[in-house]
């Protein structure tokens, strides 16, 4: 019973995934054509939209010395 239920719900994932996989070449070309048709305007209104919502967010002191670029970098390349 647990094993036909875990086989189940294994077969929808996958199923589920297969259907979204046929699906995101269409939903990137609307997302494209949506780009395309979007005036300068309210491109140039969004991004200061959401720049201006960044800009509302406190940084903690810490952030302001260290970024996290440092170790980022050493995770880029560390051996693998």
């Amino acid at each position: 019973m647990i094993i036909e239920l875990v086989s189940s719900a294994a077969l929808l994932e996958r199923e589920w995934m297969a259907q979204w996989r046929r699906a995101a070449p269409a939903l990137a070309q609307v997302r494209a054509d949506e780009l395309a048709r979007l005036p300068a305007a309210e491109a140039l209104a969004a991004t200061d939209t959401l720049l201006a919502i960044g800009a509302k967010v406190a940084l903690p002191v810490d952030r302001l010395t260290w970024s996290g670029l440092i170790e980022f970098e050493r995770y880029l390349h560390r051996p693998r």
